[in-house]
């Protein structure tokens, strides 16, 4: 669940606690780049952007689930997975390095399709793998993952944490570390035996 259902519930808490910062990152860049300072409706509509696209970066991710994890298999399309939250890390990581919000919004879409993604097929590969007597209680694991991702991206976004205008970059490349961790982790788990069977044709692999 740590690339699946967990990036979801990550990405989606942790765009709360800087968006003072991120704002204030917002209007210094066009400032910098225009000349003038713009007007608080325009932060607010570019803030709201920012929040929003990742909803459409969600859709793309949920629609291609289904035929990535037909086409090359659960485990494969879940190590997939990774590369758009790690991309959507460095994106938003160097936003202000490089002084560029549309970075943000960019890297706001990649970890949508992220999240979209990991949440279709964690549910997909971990119920195809699990044992008949537990298949219901591993179906949970979406569930409790989600919960446990916003828990850590409110628990990192606080003051103490990465929650200050100095760390905020830091804080939106995060679900960097969940991705990698899975790209370590998941080579070596099997793949879903409904996959081996019904779509590979490999019955003894399935065995």
């Amino acid at each position: 669940g740590i690339g699946g259902a967990f990036q979801y519930g990550l990405q989606i808490s942790i765009i709360n606690s800087p968006a003072e910062y991120i704002k204030s990152f917002i209007r210094e860049t066009w400032l910098k780049r225009y000349g003038s300072s713009p007007t608080e409706e325009l932060i607010t509509l570019m803030w709201s952007f920012v929040v929003s696209i990742y909803s459409i970066g969600g859709l793309l991710g949920s629609l291609s689930a289904g035929y990535l994890s037909v086409r090359f298999g659960r485990k494969k399309a879940m190590l997939f997975t990774n590369i758009p939250a790690l991309l959507s890390a460095t994106l938003m990581g160097l936003s202000r390095l490089c002084g560029s919000f549309e970075m943000i919004i960019a890297g706001r879409i990649f970890s949508g399709v992220c999240g979209g993604l990991g949440l279709n097929i964690h549910l997909m590969y971990a119920g195809e793998c699990a044992p008949r007597k537990l298949r219901g209680l591993i179906a949970i694991t979406a569930s409790t993952a989600i919960a446990i991702g916003k828990f850590v991206g409110f628990a990192l976004g606080l003051r103490e944490v990465l929650g200050v205008d100095a760390l905020w970059p830091i804080l939106m490349a995060t679900n960097a570390l969940p991705a990698l961790i899975q790209l370590l982790t998941l080579p070596f788990f099997p793949d879903s035996p409904r996959y081996l069977l019904i779509d590979k044709k490999d019955k003894e692999e399935c065995i």
